[in-house]
Protein backbone atom coordinates (compact mmCIF):
# COMPACT_ATOMS: atom_id res chain seq x y z
CA UNK A 1 0.00 0.00 0.00
CA UNK A 2 2.80 2.05 0.86
CA UNK A 3 4.49 1.58 -2.20
CA UNK A 4 1.21 2.15 -3.96
CA UNK A 5 1.11 5.54 -2.46
CA UNK A 6 4.35 6.72 -3.73
CA UNK A 7 4.15 5.27 -6.87
CA UNK A 8 0.95 7.76 -7.05
CA UNK A 9 3.04 10.44 -5.51
CA UNK A 10 6.18 10.29 -7.57
CA UNK A 11 3.76 10.27 -10.76
CA UNK A 12 2.13 13.41 -9.79
CA UNK A 13 5.12 15.05 -9.46
CA UNK A 14 6.43 14.82 -12.71
CA UNK A 15 3.47 15.42 -14.17
CA UNK A 16 3.44 18.60 -12.31
CA UNK A 17 6.71 19.19 -13.44
CA UNK A 18 5.57 18.24 -16.75
CA UNK A 19 3.26 20.78 -16.90
CA UNK A 20 5.75 23.59 -15.40
CA UNK A 21 8.25 23.05 -18.00
CA UNK A 22 5.36 22.42 -21.10
CA UNK A 23 4.40 26.00 -20.03
CA UNK A 24 7.62 27.73 -20.49
CA UNK A 25 7.20 26.96 -23.94
CA UNK A 26 11.17 24.59 -23.72
CA UNK A 27 11.00 21.90 -26.12
CA UNK A 28 11.57 18.87 -24.43
CA UNK A 29 13.71 17.39 -27.69
CA UNK A 30 16.23 19.48 -28.10
CA UNK A 31 18.86 18.10 -25.99
CA UNK A 32 21.18 20.71 -27.47
CA UNK A 33 23.85 20.04 -25.06
CA UNK A 34 23.98 16.03 -25.48
CA UNK A 35 27.26 14.30 -23.72
CA UNK A 36 28.45 17.80 -22.30
CA UNK A 37 29.21 17.38 -18.57
CA UNK A 38 29.47 20.25 -16.27
CA UNK A 39 30.62 20.66 -12.62
CA UNK A 40 29.00 23.25 -10.54
CA UNK A 41 30.08 24.11 -6.68
CA UNK A 42 27.90 24.99 -4.62
CA UNK A 43 27.41 25.45 -0.68
CA UNK A 44 27.65 22.18 1.30
CA UNK A 45 24.00 21.56 2.30
CA UNK A 46 23.06 18.21 0.40
CA UNK A 47 19.64 17.19 -1.56
CA UNK A 48 17.78 18.70 0.96
CA UNK A 49 19.52 22.08 2.25
CA UNK A 50 19.28 25.62 1.37
CA UNK A 51 21.16 26.67 -2.26
CA UNK A 52 22.43 23.24 -3.18
CA UNK A 53 18.87 21.63 -1.98
CA UNK A 54 17.55 23.53 -5.37
CA UNK A 55 19.95 22.18 -8.09
CA UNK A 56 19.66 19.00 -7.09
CA UNK A 57 15.93 18.80 -6.57
CA UNK A 58 16.13 19.86 -10.23
CA UNK A 59 18.93 18.46 -11.74
CA UNK A 60 17.14 15.41 -13.57
CA UNK A 61 15.06 17.20 -15.51
CA UNK A 62 17.33 19.76 -16.70
CA UNK A 63 19.55 16.94 -17.91
CA UNK A 64 16.52 15.67 -19.70
CA UNK A 65 15.55 18.86 -21.33
CA UNK A 66 19.27 19.43 -22.53
CA UNK A 67 21.37 15.97 -22.66
CA UNK A 68 23.81 17.94 -20.61
CA UNK A 69 25.13 16.48 -17.19
CA UNK A 70 25.04 17.93 -14.05
CA UNK A 71 28.00 17.26 -11.26
CA UNK A 72 27.36 19.08 -8.37
CA UNK A 73 30.31 19.31 -6.59
CA UNK A 74 29.83 21.06 -2.26
CA UNK A 75 31.96 22.88 -0.41
CA UNK A 76 31.75 24.06 2.89
CA UNK A 77 30.74 28.13 3.58
CA UNK A 78 34.25 29.04 5.09
CA UNK A 79 36.30 27.05 1.96
CA UNK A 80 34.11 28.79 -1.14
CA UNK A 81 36.52 31.14 -1.50
CA UNK A 82 39.58 29.80 -1.43
CA UNK A 83 38.59 26.56 -3.05
CA UNK A 84 37.49 28.94 -5.95
CA UNK A 85 40.58 31.39 -6.40
CA UNK A 86 42.34 28.93 -6.24
CA UNK A 87 41.27 26.38 -8.89
CA UNK A 88 40.82 30.09 -11.18
CA UNK A 89 44.07 31.42 -10.32
CA UNK A 90 45.98 28.20 -10.98
CA UNK A 91 43.89 27.10 -13.93
CA UNK A 92 42.72 23.76 -12.02
CA UNK A 93 39.49 23.39 -14.18
CA UNK A 94 37.46 21.68 -11.61
CA UNK A 95 34.71 24.24 -11.47
CA UNK A 96 32.87 25.12 -14.61
CA UNK A 97 30.87 27.04 -12.51
CA UNK A 98 29.84 28.33 -9.24
CA UNK A 99 26.22 29.02 -7.70
CA UNK A 100 28.11 31.63 -5.26
CA UNK A 101 27.87 34.40 -2.55
CA UNK A 102 28.00 37.77 -4.62
CA UNK A 103 30.40 39.55 -2.53
CA UNK A 104 33.41 37.69 -4.23
CA UNK A 105 32.04 39.67 -7.70
CA UNK A 106 34.61 42.20 -7.13
CA UNK A 107 36.99 39.64 -6.67
CA UNK A 108 35.95 37.89 -9.63
CA UNK A 109 35.89 40.73 -11.47
CA UNK A 110 39.57 42.28 -10.66
CA UNK A 111 40.92 38.81 -12.19
CA UNK A 112 38.88 38.47 -15.23
CA UNK A 113 37.19 35.09 -13.95
CA UNK A 114 33.77 35.45 -14.90
CA UNK A 115 31.54 35.64 -17.93
CA UNK A 116 28.70 38.43 -18.05
CA UNK A 117 25.56 36.90 -19.48
CA UNK A 118 24.52 39.85 -21.88
CA UNK A 119 25.34 37.73 -25.43
CA UNK A 120 23.02 35.02 -24.38
CA UNK A 121 20.02 36.75 -22.71
CA UNK A 122 17.91 37.32 -25.72
CA UNK A 123 19.12 33.94 -27.74
CA UNK A 124 16.00 31.74 -27.85
CA UNK A 125 18.17 28.39 -27.30
CA UNK A 126 17.91 29.64 -23.70
CA UNK A 127 14.73 29.14 -21.28
CA UNK A 128 13.24 32.64 -20.98
CA UNK A 129 13.52 35.13 -18.23
CA UNK A 130 12.88 39.21 -17.60
CA UNK A 131 15.20 41.93 -16.66
CA UNK A 132 12.55 43.46 -15.96
CA UNK A 133 10.83 40.56 -13.51
CA UNK A 134 13.83 42.17 -10.96
CA UNK A 135 12.37 44.39 -8.19
CA UNK A 136 13.81 47.75 -9.24
CA UNK A 137 16.56 48.55 -7.47
CA UNK A 138 18.21 45.15 -6.95
CA UNK A 139 19.87 44.01 -9.75
CA UNK A 140 22.41 47.39 -9.31
CA UNK A 141 23.03 45.23 -6.33
CA UNK A 142 23.43 41.69 -7.12
CA UNK A 143 22.74 40.99 -10.75
CA UNK A 144 25.01 44.09 -12.21
CA UNK A 145 28.22 45.51 -12.02
CA UNK A 146 27.82 49.14 -13.54
CA UNK A 147 25.36 48.47 -16.27
CA UNK A 148 26.12 45.16 -17.10
CA UNK A 149 24.53 42.28 -16.08
CA UNK A 150 26.56 39.03 -15.15
CA UNK A 151 24.41 36.98 -13.52
CA UNK A 152 20.62 35.46 -13.87
CA UNK A 153 18.32 35.82 -11.42
CA UNK A 154 17.95 33.25 -8.46
CA UNK A 155 18.16 33.82 -4.88
CA UNK A 156 17.93 37.65 -2.94
CA UNK A 157 19.11 38.18 0.34
CA UNK A 158 17.55 40.49 2.93
CA UNK A 159 16.83 40.64 6.45
CA UNK A 160 13.64 41.01 7.65
CA UNK A 161 11.74 40.40 11.71
CA UNK A 162 10.46 37.27 12.39
CA UNK A 163 7.64 37.39 15.33
CA UNK A 164 5.43 35.38 17.42
CA UNK A 165 1.84 36.74 16.10
CA UNK A 166 0.27 35.04 18.28
CA UNK A 167 2.12 35.70 21.43
CA UNK A 168 2.81 39.73 20.74
CA UNK A 169 -1.36 40.15 20.18
CA UNK A 170 -2.35 38.90 23.14
CA UNK A 171 -4.31 40.95 25.54
CA UNK A 172 -2.76 40.00 28.63
CA UNK A 173 0.81 39.90 27.37
CA UNK A 174 0.31 43.48 26.37
CA UNK A 175 -1.67 44.39 29.23
CA UNK A 176 1.39 43.15 31.54
CA UNK A 177 4.24 44.88 29.00
CA UNK A 178 2.11 48.21 29.14
CA UNK A 179 2.04 48.38 33.48
CA UNK A 180 5.59 47.56 33.47
CA UNK A 181 7.20 49.60 30.80
CA UNK A 182 4.46 52.30 30.85
CA UNK A 183 3.30 51.90 27.49
CA UNK A 184 1.88 50.16 24.80
CA UNK A 185 3.73 48.08 22.39
CA UNK A 186 3.26 47.86 18.96
CA UNK A 187 3.09 44.87 16.65
CA UNK A 188 5.79 44.63 14.79
CA UNK A 189 7.95 46.93 16.96
CA UNK A 190 8.65 50.43 14.94
CA UNK A 191 11.60 50.74 16.65
CA UNK A 192 15.20 48.94 17.68
CA UNK A 193 14.68 50.28 20.97
CA UNK A 194 10.79 49.10 21.13
CA UNK A 195 12.17 45.64 19.97
CA UNK A 196 14.80 45.94 22.65
CA UNK A 197 12.48 46.41 25.40
CA UNK A 198 10.03 43.91 24.45
CA UNK A 199 12.52 40.93 24.11
CA UNK A 200 13.55 41.85 27.31
CA UNK A 201 10.04 41.57 28.80
CA UNK A 202 9.38 38.31 27.43
CA UNK A 203 12.97 36.91 28.25
CA UNK A 204 13.04 34.54 31.20
CA UNK A 205 9.20 34.47 31.39
CA UNK A 206 7.15 31.11 30.46
CA UNK A 207 5.17 32.70 27.76
CA UNK A 208 4.37 29.32 25.68
CA UNK A 209 3.24 27.46 28.96
CA UNK A 210 5.75 24.28 28.68
CA UNK A 211 7.00 24.63 32.27
CA UNK A 212 10.12 26.39 31.58
CA UNK A 213 11.38 29.49 30.88
CA UNK A 214 11.46 30.74 27.49
CA UNK A 215 13.51 33.65 25.33
CA UNK A 216 12.83 36.96 23.71
CA UNK A 217 15.25 36.97 20.65
CA UNK A 218 17.22 33.95 19.14
CA UNK A 219 20.64 35.28 16.43
CA UNK A 220 23.17 33.56 15.02
CA UNK A 221 26.35 35.34 16.51
CA UNK A 222 28.83 32.16 16.25
CA UNK A 223 32.63 33.28 15.53
CA UNK A 224 33.06 33.06 11.39
CA UNK A 225 29.65 32.51 10.72
CA UNK A 226 26.90 35.03 10.03
CA UNK A 227 26.94 37.84 13.41
CA UNK A 228 29.04 40.39 11.26
CA UNK A 229 26.25 40.80 8.51
CA UNK A 230 23.15 41.16 11.20
CA UNK A 231 25.33 43.83 12.58
CA UNK A 232 25.55 45.92 9.29
CA UNK A 233 21.93 45.36 9.29
CA UNK A 234 21.16 46.84 12.62
CA UNK A 235 23.28 49.24 12.08
CA UNK A 236 22.34 50.49 8.77
CA UNK A 237 19.05 53.24 10.04
CA UNK A 238 21.90 54.51 12.82
CA UNK A 239 24.21 55.76 10.02
CA UNK A 240 22.29 55.63 6.93
CA UNK A 241 21.13 59.26 6.22
CA UNK A 242 18.67 58.22 2.86
CA UNK A 243 19.24 60.01 -0.04
CA UNK A 244 16.01 61.88 -2.15
CA UNK A 245 16.35 59.79 -5.23
CA UNK A 246 17.78 56.90 -3.35
CA UNK A 247 21.91 57.39 -5.10
CA UNK A 248 24.31 57.66 -2.81
CA UNK A 249 25.98 61.09 -2.15
CA UNK A 250 28.85 61.08 0.35
CA UNK A 251 26.91 62.28 2.93
CA UNK A 252 23.61 60.39 2.16
CA UNK A 253 22.69 56.52 1.12
CA UNK A 254 26.35 54.72 1.91
CA UNK A 255 27.70 52.73 4.77
CA UNK A 256 30.65 51.35 4.59
CA UNK A 257 33.30 53.56 3.40
CA UNK A 258 33.34 57.64 2.38
CA UNK A 259 33.61 56.94 -0.96
CA UNK A 260 34.95 60.34 -1.79
CA UNK A 261 38.25 58.64 0.52
CA UNK A 262 37.76 55.35 1.00
CA UNK A 263 37.91 56.03 5.09
CA UNK A 264 36.49 53.27 6.73
CA UNK A 265 32.93 54.86 8.48
CA UNK A 266 33.14 51.94 11.44
CA UNK A 267 33.81 54.04 14.11
CA UNK A 268 31.21 56.73 13.81
CA UNK A 269 29.27 56.68 16.44
CA UNK A 270 25.93 55.77 14.73
CA UNK A 271 27.86 52.12 14.39
CA UNK A 272 28.82 52.34 18.35
CA UNK A 273 25.03 53.14 19.14
CA UNK A 274 24.27 49.52 17.10
CA UNK A 275 27.08 47.43 18.55
CA UNK A 276 25.49 48.95 21.67
CA UNK A 277 22.29 47.77 20.64
CA UNK A 278 23.31 44.19 19.45
CA UNK A 279 25.20 43.44 22.84
CA UNK A 280 21.23 44.65 24.34
CA UNK A 281 19.53 42.24 22.55
CA UNK A 282 21.99 39.36 23.04
CA UNK A 283 21.51 39.40 26.74
CA UNK A 284 17.31 39.07 25.62
CA UNK A 285 18.36 35.66 24.58
CA UNK A 286 19.82 32.51 25.40
CA UNK A 287 23.44 32.65 26.10
CA UNK A 288 24.03 29.90 23.28
CA UNK A 289 23.53 32.28 20.92
CA UNK A 290 27.64 33.04 20.56
CA UNK A 291 27.62 29.60 19.38
CA UNK A 292 25.38 29.12 17.08
CA UNK A 293 24.69 29.34 13.00
CA UNK A 294 21.85 30.52 11.35
CA UNK A 295 20.68 26.75 12.36
CA UNK A 296 20.67 27.21 15.36
CA UNK A 297 18.76 30.55 15.87
CA UNK A 298 16.21 28.98 13.52
CA UNK A 299 15.65 26.09 15.67
CA UNK A 300 15.14 28.07 19.07
CA UNK A 301 12.84 30.71 17.29
CA UNK A 302 10.62 26.95 15.40
CA UNK A 303 10.85 25.08 18.31
CA UNK A 304 8.34 28.18 19.86
CA UNK A 305 10.91 29.15 22.51
CA UNK A 306 11.74 32.51 21.26
CA UNK A 307 9.81 35.66 20.18
CA UNK A 308 12.46 37.17 18.07
CA UNK A 309 14.14 36.62 15.34
CA UNK A 310 15.82 38.51 12.70
CA UNK A 311 18.17 37.83 9.20
CA UNK A 312 17.65 36.00 5.78
CA UNK A 313 13.87 34.81 4.46
CA UNK A 314 14.76 31.14 4.98
CA UNK A 315 12.84 31.37 8.36
CA UNK A 316 9.48 31.72 6.47
CA UNK A 317 9.26 28.90 4.58
CA UNK A 318 11.10 26.57 7.28
CA UNK A 319 8.43 27.48 9.67
CA UNK A 320 5.78 25.57 7.06
CA UNK A 321 7.54 22.49 7.75
CA UNK A 322 5.70 21.09 10.75
CA UNK A 323 8.20 18.14 10.95
CA UNK A 324 10.54 20.83 12.11
CA UNK A 325 8.03 23.52 13.16
CA UNK A 326 5.92 24.29 16.30
CA UNK A 327 4.78 27.88 14.52
CA UNK A 328 3.25 27.32 11.67
CA UNK A 329 0.22 29.74 11.77
CA UNK A 330 1.69 32.07 14.53
CA UNK A 331 3.99 33.46 12.42
CA UNK A 332 4.38 37.73 11.34
CA UNK A 333 6.81 38.75 9.71
CA UNK A 334 7.68 42.64 8.97
CA UNK A 335 10.51 44.93 7.55
CA UNK A 336 13.36 45.26 9.98
CA UNK A 337 12.85 48.12 13.00
CA UNK A 338 14.07 51.74 12.45
CA UNK A 339 15.40 54.81 14.65
CA UNK A 340 14.29 57.93 15.75
CA UNK A 341 17.85 59.34 15.44
CA UNK A 342 20.70 58.76 12.39
CA UNK A 343 24.24 59.99 12.70
CA UNK A 344 24.67 63.20 9.76
CA UNK A 345 28.40 62.89 8.95
CA UNK A 346 28.00 65.88 7.45
CA UNK A 347 26.77 67.77 10.06
CA UNK A 348 28.59 66.04 13.14
CA UNK A 349 25.40 65.20 15.41
CA UNK A 350 22.56 63.14 15.49
CA UNK A 351 19.54 64.36 13.75
CA UNK A 352 16.07 63.64 15.40
CA UNK A 353 13.29 62.05 13.24
CA UNK A 354 9.41 62.38 13.79
CA UNK A 355 9.07 58.83 12.02
CA UNK A 356 11.58 55.96 12.31
CA UNK A 357 14.06 55.72 9.71
CA UNK A 358 13.48 52.68 7.52
CA UNK A 359 16.17 51.73 5.53
CA UNK A 360 15.74 48.78 2.61
CA UNK A 361 17.49 46.41 3.22
CA UNK A 362 19.69 43.62 0.64
CA UNK A 363 21.98 41.92 2.69
CA UNK A 364 23.60 38.69 2.24
CA UNK A 365 24.88 36.34 0.01
CA UNK A 366 22.13 36.28 -2.85
CA UNK A 367 23.32 33.08 -4.20
CA UNK A 368 23.66 33.37 -8.14
CA UNK A 369 24.97 30.79 -10.45
CA UNK A 370 28.59 32.46 -11.85
CA UNK A 371 30.03 31.58 -15.08
CA UNK A 372 34.13 31.05 -14.92
CA UNK A 373 35.79 31.91 -18.00
CA UNK A 374 37.80 28.44 -17.81
CA UNK A 375 35.35 26.63 -18.48
CA UNK A 376 34.59 25.04 -22.30
CA UNK A 377 31.48 25.19 -21.81
CA UNK A 378 30.16 28.70 -20.72
CA UNK A 379 26.26 28.28 -22.82
CA UNK A 380 25.66 25.26 -20.90
CA UNK A 381 26.54 27.11 -17.52
CA UNK A 382 24.21 29.85 -18.48
CA UNK A 383 21.31 27.17 -19.75
CA UNK A 384 21.24 25.84 -16.28
CA UNK A 385 21.17 29.47 -14.76
CA UNK A 386 18.40 30.25 -17.03
CA UNK A 387 16.54 27.48 -16.47
CA UNK A 388 16.58 28.28 -12.67
CA UNK A 389 15.94 31.93 -13.52
CA UNK A 390 12.79 31.09 -15.26
CA UNK A 391 9.69 31.92 -13.88
CA UNK A 392 7.94 28.40 -12.97
CA UNK A 393 11.27 27.11 -11.50
CA UNK A 394 11.95 30.43 -9.32
CA UNK A 395 8.27 30.71 -8.15
CA UNK A 396 8.83 26.94 -6.77
CA UNK A 397 12.01 27.37 -5.31
CA UNK A 398 11.02 30.28 -3.58
CA UNK A 399 8.25 28.69 -1.80
CA UNK A 400 9.98 25.86 -0.72
CA UNK A 401 11.98 25.77 2.39
CA UNK A 402 14.66 23.31 1.79
CA UNK A 403 16.11 25.56 -1.06
CA UNK A 404 16.81 28.71 0.28
CA UNK A 405 16.10 30.82 -2.15
CA UNK A 406 14.35 33.98 -1.49
CA UNK A 407 11.85 36.44 -2.93
CA UNK A 408 13.33 38.79 -5.43
CA UNK A 409 11.48 38.73 -8.67
CA UNK A 410 7.60 40.67 -9.17
CA UNK A 411 6.04 37.89 -10.49
CA UNK A 412 6.85 36.11 -6.92
CA UNK A 413 4.46 38.62 -5.17
CA UNK A 414 0.73 39.30 -4.89
CA UNK A 415 -1.50 40.87 -7.54
CA UNK A 416 -2.17 43.81 -5.53
CA UNK A 417 1.63 44.36 -5.02
CA UNK A 418 2.53 47.33 -7.50
CA UNK A 419 6.39 48.26 -8.38
CA UNK A 420 6.54 51.03 -10.44
CA UNK A 421 4.26 49.75 -13.41
CA UNK A 422 5.25 46.09 -12.48
CA UNK A 423 2.53 44.19 -10.85
CA UNK A 424 2.68 41.16 -8.53
CA UNK A 425 1.13 37.97 -10.39
CA UNK A 426 0.85 35.28 -7.47
CA UNK A 427 -2.38 34.64 -5.40
CA UNK A 428 -2.69 33.54 -1.68
CA UNK A 429 -3.86 30.17 -3.12
CA UNK A 430 -0.52 30.00 -5.00
CA UNK A 431 1.46 30.25 -1.94
CA UNK A 432 -1.18 28.27 0.00
CA UNK A 433 -0.70 25.55 -2.56
CA UNK A 434 2.18 25.21 -1.88
CA UNK A 435 1.69 24.12 1.48
CA UNK A 436 1.74 27.42 3.62
CA UNK A 437 -0.82 28.41 5.95
CA UNK A 438 -2.54 32.04 4.62
CA UNK A 439 -1.68 34.18 7.03
CA UNK A 440 1.94 33.21 7.34
CA UNK A 441 2.03 33.96 3.55
CA UNK A 442 0.35 36.63 3.97
CA UNK A 443 3.14 38.30 6.44
CA UNK A 444 5.96 36.85 4.60
CA UNK A 445 5.08 38.44 1.72
CA UNK A 446 4.41 41.86 2.76
CA UNK A 447 7.62 42.22 4.61
CA UNK A 448 9.76 41.54 1.53
CA UNK A 449 7.25 43.62 -0.46
CA UNK A 450 7.64 46.63 2.48
CA UNK A 451 11.33 46.29 2.65
CA UNK A 452 11.89 46.75 -0.87
CA UNK A 453 9.21 49.66 -1.78
CA UNK A 454 9.85 51.52 1.62
CA UNK A 455 12.99 53.24 1.02
CA UNK A 456 15.11 54.27 -2.06
CA UNK A 457 17.92 53.84 0.26
CA UNK A 458 19.33 50.36 -0.19
CA UNK A 459 22.07 48.90 2.45
CA UNK A 460 23.48 46.67 -0.50
CA UNK A 461 26.03 43.79 -0.14
CA UNK A 462 29.72 44.83 0.02
CA UNK A 463 31.38 43.39 -2.88
CA UNK A 464 34.40 44.88 -3.44
CA UNK A 465 37.97 43.21 -3.87
CA UNK A 466 39.31 41.70 0.09
CA UNK A 467 35.41 41.82 0.90
CA UNK A 468 36.39 38.66 2.57
CA UNK A 469 39.16 40.30 4.77
CA UNK A 470 36.94 43.38 5.59
CA UNK A 471 34.52 40.49 6.89
CA UNK A 472 36.70 38.67 9.17
CA UNK A 473 38.13 41.60 10.86
CA UNK A 474 34.45 42.56 11.42
CA UNK A 475 33.42 39.68 12.51
CA UNK A 476 36.16 39.21 14.88
CA UNK A 477 35.82 42.06 17.33
CA UNK A 478 31.61 41.94 16.93
CA UNK A 479 32.38 38.42 18.59
CA UNK A 480 35.05 40.26 21.09
CA UNK A 481 32.31 43.02 22.39
CA UNK A 482 29.39 40.91 22.53
CA UNK A 483 31.22 38.49 24.83
CA UNK A 484 32.53 41.08 26.78
CA UNK A 485 35.79 40.96 26.12
CA UNK A 486 36.76 44.60 24.66
CA UNK A 487 34.46 47.69 25.35
CA UNK A 488 32.19 48.62 21.98
CA UNK A 489 34.72 51.54 21.40
CA UNK A 490 37.46 49.70 21.86
CA UNK A 491 36.28 47.08 19.02
CA UNK A 492 34.98 49.22 16.13
CA UNK A 493 38.47 51.10 16.41
CA UNK A 494 40.27 48.32 16.04
CA UNK A 495 37.78 47.23 13.15
CA UNK A 496 38.37 50.62 11.72
CA UNK A 497 42.47 50.24 11.95
CA UNK A 498 42.42 46.82 10.46
CA UNK A 499 39.75 47.58 7.50
CA UNK A 500 42.43 50.77 7.03
CA UNK A 501 45.62 48.31 6.24
CA UNK A 502 43.60 45.95 4.40
CA UNK A 503 42.92 49.02 1.85
CA UNK A 504 46.30 49.89 1.76
CA UNK A 505 47.66 46.98 0.75
CA UNK A 506 45.45 46.47 -1.95
CA UNK A 507 45.73 49.94 -3.23
CA UNK A 508 43.43 53.06 -1.94
CA UNK A 509 42.23 54.78 -5.33
CA UNK A 510 41.79 50.93 -7.12
CA UNK A 511 39.30 50.29 -3.91
CA UNK A 512 38.09 53.42 -3.99
CA UNK A 513 37.25 53.07 -7.93
CA UNK A 514 35.71 49.69 -7.16
CA UNK A 515 33.86 50.71 -4.11
CA UNK A 516 32.25 53.37 -6.55
CA UNK A 517 31.22 51.42 -9.05
CA UNK A 518 30.06 48.89 -6.62
CA UNK A 519 27.50 51.07 -4.75
CA UNK A 520 26.75 53.08 -8.02
CA UNK A 521 28.73 56.65 -6.81
CA UNK A 522 29.31 59.27 -9.01
CA UNK A 523 30.45 62.25 -8.48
Amino acid sequence: MVRKALLVMFVVVWLVIGVLLSSAGWSQEKRMFEGVTISIGVLAAGNRGPISGALYYWRDEWEKQTGAKLNIIEVPIAQIREKIFTDLFTGGGTFDGFDGPIWITGDLLAGDYIYDIEQWYNDPRFPRWNKDDVVPGLADVVNKWGDTWYYAPNDYDCHTLNYRRDILTDQRWQAEFEKEKGYRYNVPPRTWEELADIAEFFNGKDWNGDGEPDYGISMALQKGQQAGWHFISLASPYMMVPSADGKPTRYKGVLWFDPETMEPLINQPGFLRALEMLIRLYKAGNPAQLGWELGGAWNEFLDGKSIFNYGYGDLGPLAQDEERSKVKGKLGCSILPGTLEVWDREKGEWMKLAEPNFITNAIGPSWSIMIFKQTKYPEVVYHLAAFHASKEISFWNVTHGFTGINLGQTFQFFTDQSFGEKKGEATIEDWVNQGWDKSDAEEYVKAFYENYTMSKTILPQLRIPGMQSYYDALDDQINAAVSGQVSPEVALQRVYDEWQKITKQLGVEKQLEYYREAIGYKK
